[in-house]
């Protein structure tokens, strides 16, 4: 019989956690929920594939969790849920060594995109690795593209971009897609991920 990858849920929100356990079966995960981090953090157990946590929880954060993890040194991949307003602690998240970070409200198809991805996550480049690619695709950008990227990882809106680059906001939208195709960047986690690793 297939190992059927297992799936870790970590929300404080018991309605979230049963639809997630739903949606995760159906596509033929194993899941075992969690209604804290801490709660998580008692068992640790070494069978997960994947992490899908909740950023914002009483008690203990998704991001806090994540840090511990990586200090007791463990090696889960992890997936953090996050409100709009979350966006410069999804940044943190990823630099304290997230597989993905995805928005709320979100799709099935966007969940399960992500959790496939955490799931199938090999072994990461090492550091220096990561940053000669990152570096690399990066060396395409104009300068101002490299402003709108220094803004959009801050996590600021695409009209405090305009504002403080004294541009409009439609031309900050057309350099974020050009941020996308240059970078070859399939979503916003790719792109922040390219640009912590060059140290930016």
């Amino acid at each position: 019989m297939a190992h059927s990858p297992t799936i870790h849920v970590i929300d404080d929100d018991a309605a979230m956690r049963q639809s997630l356990l739903f949606l995760l079966d159906v596509h033929g995960y194993a899941v075992r929920t969690h209604a804290s981090a801490t709660g998580f953090l008692q068992a640790v157990p070494d069978d997960g594939d994947c992490i899908l946590t909740d950023i914002r929880m009483p008690e203990m954060t998704g991001l806090d969790l994540v840090r511990r993890l990586r200090s007791d040194g463990h090696t889960h991949s992890v997936v953090v849920m996050t409100g709009h307003g979350d966006i410069a602690l999804a940044v943190e998240a990823m630099k304290a060594g997230v597989t993905d970070f995805i928005e709320k409200p979100f799709t099935d198809d966007v969940l399960i995109a992500a959790v496939t991805a955490c799931v199938s996550a090999g072994q990461p480049p090492s550091q220096e690795e990561a940053a000669r690619e990152a570096e690399l695709k990066l060396s395409t950008l104009s300068p101002r593209e490299r402003d709108v990227l220094i803004g959009v990882i801050a996590g600021k809106l695409n009209k405090v971009i305009a504002f403080e680059l004294e541009i409009s906001p439609r031309t900050v939208e057309i350099y974020r897609a050009h941020l996308m195709t240059k970078t070859g960047a399939q979503n916003m986690p790719g792109l922040m991920r390219i640009a912590l690793a060059a140290g930016l």
